[in-house]
């Protein structure tokens, strides 16, 4: 049967009650006209190009390859400020990145000093982390935009490896490190601190070297959310002592929320009133004008810093009352004049901090990157994720070499950056130079802040990291899986710590991601009357069905763990076991013969005769119980059996009522060799049935993978894939036109093609009731 290929587009016409009343006005219609294609008859007519494919040797060799044009990009890649430096617009841009620049450098100091004090370290170590990482960053980094610096959660990571290492007062060391000795209890601290921002920045570099940066993606914004949610619950713990004015040794490992909380509660009574007073006024003054500042950000021209402004209020009141001395506040203290000396990291400490570094360097790239891509998108730029990993290796080696402790990014303060008018990294070099002269020149005057201001300046800044606990119930509603990973990351974290809480949180996302394509919700397809459509049949009430005609879809890859499944689901959906079928139809060959052979069973021109007076009792014969999976063999028999009659002997066999099966692959974007066996077992088993089979919408590359596993012989060939599912349905009606005789005649599936004569316009089919049509 022939068709001619053209196409037709037109908008609806005809009267109320037309072929096209079920379309929206105004809507366009199309009309196809083509042959039916199977996969081999469209490759017969359609030639394709050929297309070398590189072996990997020749990715090496590319890959190795140098030359001027890619060294030029090279150097353009890791130096990213060259490309942005040149479209720099010095009047537009200059006096905006100066005001964001002083800013985010007020704010860069005080969240230094407060984010240090999550870290276990004295104060003014923080002050390194705002300055050196920045230096290097406004050089190598790819975004405009965010202000690299301290990041609560790292801090935190990093607290509970310092307070591992080196615990509080006398609590007994279980760790020799021979630079230990002759350390204060401070410096033993600020060296381990330097020594694991070391080794985070190595993993970052070599992470960007080698072009991973697409690891990130295994962390889902759920992940992260649940993440970022916990560990905001940690830090709230850890800032308890310094708002309530209580001394509490520092705890790590499984549960230490739980007994940190526990020794809060059993001192909770000798709380230093001041220091309580002190923290509400700051949690409730900040709070507030933060609002306000969201609120009527349209109307001021930059956000009132309100922490900078209280900073100031409270550390002049501290030091003209003297409130260390009369009422035993702890203050910031000595803050040390200028940078200290280079130092190198301690191999011992990489050797026992190596597990904990590296969900540090994944955690802070991850973070950074997320906020990154937040701003490049608003502004209309890119940002490359493997440069990021090299900026902030680079930036991480620099600054611990000078002490300074694992820097990403700080949401609240990348968005004073951008909100007061930052426009490139300009602000944030300039952000750097306020943190410098506050450490050469005025850090002094620092002296009597007390800790609790800068414990209370980290809770408020809690508050979006804390607001994420009203995901819960949208996850409910919209994603219940997503919930799962929410809450298991979230809960782990909290009780067995950050490190191994990101690890059980990452494991659960990818056990969702297996659980999903491992149970993927398989289906029965219908045609939606009068197009060549094919929907759910459970979803729609205007379908059809040919009678003996089953559509499957599978929506996810065929791979090892789940190809059971989709047997199973595909036994249920045909409503028989192809295997059992099979082996009862060997089963009553073998019988018809033995009847046969012993004259109990005689062939006669009205069919079989059974000649035995009693019933039948023969036994089955077990033996040779693999040949009832070889397919049925009729030679020996005068007539092929007809397994729909009724068979001689009351001889029993299960009823199968489909002749077709149409497998839906558009969904299957791979197969393994696991699931292509399979599949070939199962396909094997239902041609065996005399059912058959048709694949339909396969991936190109799937089909070119069968052939060479030498997927097809005598039974499984390339003859059952069609290039769609509504061609296999044309195909299987011409062939099987029994299956529509029972359906009325406005209920079949559209098989009607309109032939329009080469050189004639295209016209409407109401119009001109005399075109050309085929119907099967």
């Amino acid at each position: 049967m022939t068709f001619l290929h053209k196409a037709a587009y037109r908008e609806r016409s005809g009267p109320p009650g037309s072929r096209g009343q079920m379309m929206r006005p105004g809507a366009k219609q199309y009309v196809v006209a083509r042959p039916l294609y199977s996969e081999d008859c469209f490759a017969e007519e359609h030639e394709k190009i050929y297309r070398h494919r590189k072996t990997i040797w020749e990715h090496v060799i590319q890959y190795f390859t140098c030359d001027a044009k890619r060294a030029k990009n090279v150097c353009l890649s890791l130096l990213p400020i060259i490309g942005w430096m040149k479209i720099y617009r010095i009047k537009e841009w200059l006096l905006s990145d100066i005001v964001s620049g002083v800013s985010t450098g007020l704010v860069a100091v005080l969240q230094g000093l407060a984010y240090c004090l999550l870290a276990n370290l004295p104060a003014w170590y923080g002050l390194f982390s705002a300055f050196f990482p920045v230096v290097i960053y406004f050089f190598l980094g790819t975004s405009r935009h965010i202000s690299v610096g301290p990041f609560p959660v790292l801090c935190m990571m990093i607290g509970s490896v310092v307070t591992r290492m080196v615990p509080d007062g006398d609590q007994p060391v279980s760790i020799n490190i021979t630079a230990f000795e002759n350390l204060t209890m401070d410096d033993r601290r600020v060296l381990v601190a330097s020594s694991v921002t070391f080794l985070v920045g190595i993993m970052q570099l070599a992470m960007g070297v080698l072009q991973v940066g697409f690891v990130v993606m295994y962390l889902s914004e759920t992940l992260v959310s649940g993440f970022t949610t916990a560990a905001a619950v940690h830090i709230l713990v850890s800032q308890l002592k310094f708002v309530l004015g209580l001394e509490v040794r520092g705890i790590t490992g499984i549960l230490s929320i739980i007994y940190t909380l526990e020794i809060i509660f059993n001192k909770i009574t000798s709380s230093n009133v001041c220091d309580i007073v002190i923290s509400l006024v700051i949690i409730v003054v900040v709070f507030i004008v933060k609002e306000l500042n969201d609120r009527f950000k349209s109307k001021l021209p930059v956000p009132i810093p309100i922490e900078v402004i209280m900073t100031i209020i409270v550390c002049g009141i501290s030091y003209a009352f003297d409130f260390r001395t009369r009422f035993g506040v702890d203050v910031v203290g000595h803050i040390p004049k200028g940078y200290e000396n280079p130092v190198p990291p301690d191999l011992e400490i990489f050797q026992e901090t190596a597990v904990e570094a590296f969900p540090m360097a994944i955690v802070g790239f991850a973070v950074a990157f997320s906020v990154a891509k937040v701003y490049s998108v608003k502004h209309d730029y890119t940002i490359d994720g493997n440069q990021e990993l090299i900026a902030f290796g680079v930036s991480n080696i620099f600054g611990a070499t000078f002490k300074s402790f694992a820097a990403s990014t700080a949401l609240s303060r990348s968005a004073v950056q951008e909100s007061t008018g930052g426009k490139t990294q300009v602000a944030g070099l300039l952000s750097a130079f306020i943190v410098m002269i506050v450490t050469l020149a005025i850090g002094f005057l620092l002296d009597p802040l007390p800790k609790s201001v800068l414990g209370a300046i980290v809770i408020v800044n809690l508050k979006g990291m804390l607001m994420q606990f009203g995901q819960i119930p949208y996850l409910w509603r919209r994603d219940k899986p997503d919930l799962v990973v929410w809450l298991g990351t979230c809960i782990a974290s909290i009780l067995l710590g950050l490190d191994l809480g990101l690890a059980a949180g990452l494991g659960i996302e990818l056990i969702t991601v297996v659980l999903r394509a491992q149970f993927p919700r398989c289906s029965l397809l219908a045609n939606i009357k009068g197009t060549d459509i094919y929907k759910d049949r459970k979803d729609y009430i205007n379908i059809y069905e040919p009678d003996g005609v089953k559509i499957f879809r599978i929506p996810s890859p065929l791979f090892f763990a789940n190809i059971e499944f989709f047997r199973k689901k595909l036994v249920e959906a045909v409503g028989f076991n192809p295997l059992r079928v099979l082996r009862k139809r060997n089963k009553a060959l073998r019988m018809i013969r033995k009847l046969l052979t012993k004259g109990d069973l005689q062939w006669t021109s009205k069919g079989f005769l059974n000649t035995s007076c009693g019933p039948n009792n023969e036994t089955e014969d077990e033996g040779n119980m693999e040949d009832l999976d070889l397919p049925t063999d009729f030679k020996d028999l005068p007539i092929r059996i007809d397994w729909d009659a009724e068979l001689p002997a009351n001889i029993v066999v299960p009823k199968v009522d489909v002749h077709s099966l149409v497998l839906d692959f558009a969904a299957v974007s791979f197969l393994d060799i696991s699931a292509l066996k399979g599949l070939k077992t199962m396909l094997r088993e239902l041609i065996r049935v005399e059912v058959e089979v048709y694949i339909v919408a396969c991936d190109t590359y799937i089909l070119e993978k069968l052939h060479s596993c030498c997927f097809f012989d005598e039974e499984v060939q390339p003859s059952m894939f069609y290039l769609t599912l509504h061609d296999a349905m044309l195909h299987i009606l011409e062939k099987h036109p029994e299956s529509t005789e029972k359906k009325l005649g406005n209920d079949m599936i559209t098989t009607t093609v309109t032939v329009h004569n080469p050189g004639s316009s295209l016209r409407s089919r109401e119009r001109n009731a005399a075109a050309t049509e085929t119907r099967f």
